[in-house]
């Protein structure tokens, strides 16, 4: 009987981990984690400037790699939301980078899994953090604002 209670307590605890890690998949999440420290920022900034984040454009910058499935559909939804905003007055850029090619950034930016994206705003900071495949809809709901050039 202890062997039954202690494997239901098992099952219902894998349940709710996988609930939980299912639930924020694709989920779109606003970040602050940019460095304090100047040379850790300079470091940042040298990094994603050599991958193309310059922050003269909001830019969508995806990790991938070749053995990553779901990295496919993130392609497709980032391609495609990155087209519908072409003619916007700031358009994105769309930034894929291997994981493996680029180890330092993906530690830098505390990639853990993949498939993981980034939206970068025009200066360069990263606004949002998606770890899964996005909805195109909130996808496009998050760079929209970006891509809008200020007034002043």
């Amino acid at each position: 009987m202890t062997e039954l209670t202690i494997l239901v307590l098992v099952l219902v605890v894998a349940v709710a981990v996988g609930l939980l890690l299912r639930y924020r998949a694709g989920r779109v999440r606003a970040t602050s984690d940019t460095p304090t420290d100047a040379d850790a920022a300079a470091e940042r900034d040298r990094l994603l400037a050599a991958v193309g984040v310059t922050g003269s454009a909001p830019a969508v910058l995806h990790f991938s790699a070749d053995w990553c499935g779901p990295c496919d559909a993130v392609r497709r939804v980032v391609a495609g939301v990155v087209a519908d905003l072409a003619e916007a007055p700031q358009p994105p850029l769309d930034i894929e980078v291997d994981i493996d090619a680029e180890p330092a950034l993906a530690r830098e930016l505390n990639v853990l899994s993949l498939p993981t994206t980034f939206i970068f705003d025009a200066d360069g900071r990263e606004r949002f953090r998606i770890s899964g495949v996005p909805k195109a809809t909130d996808l496009h709901s998050a760079i929209t604002p970006l891509t809008v050039r200020d007034a002043a």
